[in-house]
């Protein structure tokens, strides 16, 4: 026998919660599946509404939560803890949602999930919270475990972005990570925007590029325009990178899914032969689906860190797997899976990258590398390992591929110059969430020398 109906946002972000919390699954994939995709427009908001706040919110939520139960280290089956986090990231941050259907939802939850003996205490310890005072503006931190408390991210992590990039930029990355993210697409049709407008979506320009827009409001994924193709939904540093990464007649991809940046490439490079790695079968299939079947392209299962390509290649793309700080905004619990060590782990995969697909350039050719890390392990000390053992390779200034595609009409005046000022820095792209609207992410451009 059943108990009560779960309104379907509540039911579908505590089934995500949980995967999240007991698996290596990522928040982004899962909100953008087939469950949530069916789901009707305001349901969908409420959902990714729930499962992110929950998220980033949750060392704090876990806290208050924890200090209303009899034994507060005691161990809390995921199933209660999922209802409990569920329950009081409403009642302390959602101004519209009732705190009976709070309470009684997360109650009904824990039941349903076969924890009906903790259903009284849920409904206890959630009275309880609903009598603290609802989350206020923000005070403004002193010092880097302030900064940690106040949004909710590990100190560690908080003091290195101290460290690289001062206090003011790790305080407007936090920020940034507690906010909701916005989604970004790349025009593909002349009429995109037209479309876009009268299925009622409002957009803002882009950052950087003449093709990217932000949206403001109205339901995207179900737009006639992205159904047939007029646009792509892809992160605006995503397209950046992809952009900068140059022109080339043979064109290599050694980390190519989801496909994003595989398609600008082609995009841009309509004459030219490319070849797309990825070492998942399961990403590849998803890649294939979103590219569709495209003469000049090549689709190869491979592990970029064994390759031996042969020299042929005058461009290749090494987008190499990293920790993703970059992008935390849009997968909070990134925060929570990581440590120090994981770092150097990343780094040392990258390297392995990054030398195996040096092989294949061909002499003037050029390599893009980039991350979506904050870290400069994984980047900057990539870069400066890779030279010093690699000296047939220069690092290549992007600030003049940046001016060339400001001349060729692809980064508007003000994007150019917001790159010029806060995001090329010796030569290298670093955005950072929080001093420009995107995520982070790090590129650097390789040549090997005639």
């Amino acid at each position: 026998m059943t108990g009560p109906s779960i309104a379907p946002a509540r039911s579908a972000a505590f089934r995500i919660l949980t995967e999240v919390a007991s698996s290596n699954a990522h928040s982004d994939d899962l909100l953008g599946g087939a469950e949530v995709n069916r789901l009707s427009p305001p349901d969908r908001a409420l959902t990714t509404t729930l499962v992110l706040g929950v998220l980033r919110w949750q060392p704090r939520l876990d806290a208050q939560i924890r200090s209303f139960l009899a034994r507060p280290d005691a161990d809390v089956p995921l199933a209660v803890e999922m209802a409990l986090l569920l329950g009081a990231y409403q009642l302390l941050h959602l101004d519209r949602i009732p705190a009976y259907a709070a309470i009684g939802e997360s109650v009904e939850l824990a039941k349903q999930a076969g924890e009906v003996h903790a259903s009284r205490m849920v409904n206890a310890v959630l009275r309880k919270v609903s009598a603290l005072p609802r989350s206020q503006s923000q005070p403004e931190a002193k010092n880097v475990t302030q900064l940690a408390n106040l949004f909710a991210h590990p100190e560690w992590m908080v003091s290195r972005w101290k460290q690289f990039f001062g206090f003011a930029a790790a305080a407007a990355i936090c920020r940034a990570d507690q906010e909701p993210s916005f989604l970004s697409i790349r025009l593909l049709h002349p009429e995109a925007e037209a479309t876009l407008a009268e299925d009622g979506i409002e957009t803002a320009p882009g950052e950087f590029l003449t093709s990217a827009r932000r949206i403001v409001s109205g339901d995207v994924l179900r737009s006639r325009a992205l159904r047939t193709g007029q646009i792509r939904i892809q992160e605006e540093a995503s397209q950046l990178v992809a952009e900068l990464a140059g022109t080339g007649n043979n064109i290599l991809d050694t980390c190519a899914a989801p496909g994003g940046k595989t398609a600008i490439l082609a995009e841009r490079n309509p004459q030219a032969h490319i070849t797309a790695w990825e070492i998942s079968k399961a990403r590849m299939a998803a890649m294939k689906r979103l590219l569709g079947e495209q003469e000049k392209m090549i689709f190869e299962v491979c592990d970029a860190t064994q390759a031996h390509p042969e020299p042929v290649y005058d461009l290749i793309l090494c987008d190499a797997p990293c920790s993703g700080t970059g992008t935390i905004g849009r997968n909070p619990e990134i925060r929570y899976r990581l440590d120090e060590d994981d770092i150097l782990r990343q780094q040392s995969r990258q390297l392995k990258i990054l030398n195996a697909a040096a092989a294949g350039v061909a002499e003037n050719g050029s390599l893009l590398y980039s991350t979506c890390s904050l870290e400069p392990e994984e980047n900057e000390t990539v870069i400066d390992t890779f030279l010093k053992s690699n000296p047939a390779f220069e690092l290549a200034s992007l600030e003049e591929q940046a001016e060339k595609l400001a001349s060729a009409g692809r980064i508007h005046t003000e994007g150019l110059s917001k790159l010029k000022q806060s995001a090329l820095i010796k030569g290298k792209l670093r955005t950072i969430p929080g001093m420009q609207n995107c995520d982070g992410f790090f590129a650097a451009r390789l040549k090997r020398k005639g």
